[in-house]
């Protein structure tokens, strides 16, 4: 009887649990947890945010509706990756490399953004905002796309569930300090409005302070940027001319994505496509839900915004963890499985009525669930793409992932209105059902990673 060699053992192909764990202490783990604060900062204080304050300020309502258009940088931010993937900024590049130039370049346009709405009352000149909002928008798309290639260049493939799970964890936390925080400063920034002068309910000041704090709010990203390593990726050669950079920053990327999976291409578009097409068209209606079931804000904030947070990122690092033990397809098919079953729990919450302690119950298993989804889909996302390209390819598929999902959630309110939020629920969960056939599919087709090209990362 041959004995096997270390090599062989089970033992060794898998870490320890406590091995396992520890690469969320590890250095390219930590930058992610910078960065992804850096990254989650935004988005509310060009939409959430931003509406409290013009609607506070005696915005209407439609107007307030248009201006959530400024999203669409975020929709449309494959358009303008392969620059961010190939083309160099003057000096910034040669000083930090390609993917730090972009980034601090993209923190720079949220900074200056972020102070030029604070400089400027919506009462008194509403379009100066909204192109500074624009601006904000485009640079935090932009930063997405160089930070999305940064994070998959930074590790190789079985970390990056751990890199999106601190990833994760630091947006998440960006989201509370950029909703729950700016409400709060504003509101403590506030005069008596007989000492202001003003009519009380509005004041401008008020929102400067929180604006400014919140752009004072990315320099920890800015720093991280600053004092981290470049990744390691291949030289790009010099184009010829207009047409060949076209070619190699432009088309390649994308042809390289099909040549690299024929027919199989498809399958993985369409697995994109609807993974989280449950939780998408769900979320549309939670708020009005809460609402309609009576439950107050002060419950709401507290029990979806805070401890439902929480709960996300407790998912998020359980999911990681799993992802490198059991491997990524697994615990994709565990967090669609999850992320279906737990919109059947909101249409038994929709019979309860207002009852906090059923909410508690519901969110925590709802946000546990995307939390582990959300980590095992992002180390999906990311084993797909070739480093050559990582930028531009990440960039297409976080765009694709969103836009099916969105379009069917625009006539959730028409669902509810017509059969009621059970049967909206229920039927939000069978949207899930197909996504298990596409995983499963894609599991045993191979198509969970593909070679990467550099073996050498940064640490």
């Amino acid at each position: 009887m041959t004995t096997p060699t270390p090599s062989t053992t089970p033992s060794a192909d898998k870490p320890t649990w406590l091995a396992t764990l520890k690469v969320y202490l590890e250095p390219a783990s930590l930058r992610m947890l910078s960065l992804g604060f850096s990254a989650g900062l935004p988005l509310l204080l060009v939409f959430g945010t931003l509406s409290f304050w013009l609607r506070e300020a005696g915005i209407d309502r439609t107007t307030i509706g248009y201006l959530s258009w400024v999203g669409l940088a975020y929709g449309f931010k494959w358009v303008w990756s392969p620059l961010v993937d190939r083309m160099p900024l003057p000096l910034l590049t040669r000083l930090l490399g390609r993917r730090r130039s972009w980034l601090l370049f993209a923190q720079a346009v949220i900074m200056a953004g972020l102070v030029c709405m604070a400089f400027t009352d919506p009462r008194m000149a509403l379009l100066p905002v909204v192109w500074c909002a624009i601006a904000v928008a485009f640079g935090s798309a932009t930063q997405d796309i160089a930070l999305d290639a940064f994070r998959i260049e930074s590790a190789d493939t079985e970390r990056q569930a751990a890199l999106s799970a601190t990833y994760q964890t630091g947006y998440r936390l960006a989201m509370i300090w950029a909703g729950a925080g700016a409400l709060w400063i504003a509101a403590r920034a506030e005069v008596p409005a007989e000492v202001a002068g003003v009519v009380a309910g509005y004041q401008h000041g008020a929102w400067q302070t929180a604006y400014l704090v919140m752009a004072a709010s990315m320099l920890p990203g800015v720093l991280t940027v600053l004092f981290s390593p470049e990744p390691a990726h291949k030289p790009i050669p010099p184009a010829k001319n207009a047409a060949d950079w076209l070619r190699s920053a432009v088309v390649e990327p994308f042809t390289e994505f099909l040549r690299r999976y024929g027919i199989h291409a498809v399958l993985i578009l369409a697995l994109i496509a609807t993974y989280r097409i449950s939780d998408v068209v769900m979320g549309i209606m939670a708020n009005p839900f809460y609402v309609d079931m009576g439950f107050t804000k002060d419950e709401v904030a507290a029990v979806t915004k805070i401890y439902g947070v929480v709960m996300t990122l407790v998912g998020a690092f359980v999911g990681g963890a799993m992802a490198m033990r059991l491997g990524v397809m697994r615990v994709l098919m565990l967090g669609a499985v999850l992320s279906a079953a737990t919109n059947l729990m909101f249409a038994w919450l929709a019979g309860r009525g207002h009852d906090v302690q059923a909410l508690i119950f519901v969110i925590s298993a709802d946000n546990l669930a995307s939390g582990i989804a959300s980590a095992a889909f992002i180390a999906y996302l990311s084993s797909l793409t070739n480093v050559n390209y990582s930028a531009t390819q990440y960039a297409m598929f976080s765009s694709m992932m969103l836009l099916l999902p969105k379009f069917v959630a625009g006539y959730s309110g028409a669902f509810v209105d017509h059969f009621g939020y059970a049967s909206f629920f229920t039927a939000t969960s069978m949207l899930g059902v197909p996504v298990l056939g596409l995983v499963w599919w894609a599991s045993k087709a191979k198509l969970a990673s593909s070679p990467r090209p550099i073996s050498s990362y940064s640490s």
